[in-house]
């Protein structure tokens, strides 16, 4: 599968295994629909979104040998996002909320990475991470 050429050494894709595809469709496909990505490619199996050459991959793998996520593991940690402004990150907080996502770090938030970054930290139902940070 390939969205484009872009520079050697840049970012062509991320591709995340999840247990319940339809289930994570609503949750990501909201999410990345409200950062500008497009729908990109279907299959039986998965879903891909792009912004420009980049594009993410949602799949239910038959190889799938896990579960929930776990982004306290060795791995994948979360993925980040730039949200815009802070009126952005703080609009995109709220409605994520009501479209499958969690805040984590509540009594944090919009500081959980520390008092120079201002940001969301948010959790889909299968333990997947993202955060929308202001840039």
């Amino acid at each position: 599968m390939g969205a484009g050429r872009g520079p050697v050494g840049g970012l062509h894709h991320v591709e995340l295994w999840v247990p319940d595809l339809a289930g994570s469709c609503g949750p990501w496909g909201w999410l990345l629909g409200a950062l500008g990505w497009e729908p990109f490619q279907e299959w039986p199996s998965g879903r891909s979104w792009r912004l420009g050459d980049v594009y993410l991959v949602l799949e239910q793998s038959p190889a799938l040998s896990g579960g929930v996520h776990d982004r306290l593991a060795p791995g994948l940690n979360h993925l980040a996002f730039t949200a815009g402004g802070r009126d952005d990150v703080d609009r995109l907080t709220l409605a994520a909320q009501q479209n499958g996502w969690s805040l984590l770090f509540p009594d944090r938030h919009p500081y959980a990475g520390g008092p120079d970054c201002y940001a969301a930290y948010l959790e889909d139902n299968w333990g997947y991470e993202v955060e929308l940070q202001v840039g």
